[in-house]
């Protein structure tokens, strides 16, 4: 019993960090490839702290893991993550964030975190 309280409480947890939208719009644009900070906040067009807020809290929860390449630090989904199949289950339901992302690479401004 007592680690079935432990797997709810997990999903309670993912579930309550899924539960705000840009927290939920930044699983959708990480679920597929990684993305630096500064594409989040071009995309979601939000000042970079609050962006980083949001991903500090994703990552303390573990559903996103982070790498950093020289100055910048990208994020993506932590695929190890328990509670993984409750993220993709509903992000299966959201509209792809792909377009977004395409979107962002052909508008030509010079993001300067692109490797």
């Amino acid at each position: 019993m007592g680690n079935e309280t432990f797997h709810i409480d997990q999903a309670a947890q993912t579930l309550k960090l899924l539960g705000d939208p840009t927290r939920l719009t930044i699983m959708a644009l990480v679920q597929h490839t990684e993305c630096c900070v500064c594409e989040i906040v071009e995309i979601l067009q939000m000042s970079q702290p609050s962006v980083s807020q949001h991903l500090k809290k994703l990552r303390d929860g573990g559903l996103v893991k982070e790498r950093r390449g020289g100055r910048w630090v990208f994020y993506s989904l932590n695929t190890s993550h328990e509670t993984v199949p409750i993220i993709h289950q509903v992000l299966a339901h959201l509209p792809d964030q792909k377009e977004k992302l395409k979107a962002l690479e052909d508008s030509g401004l010079p993001l300067q975190c692109r490797r």
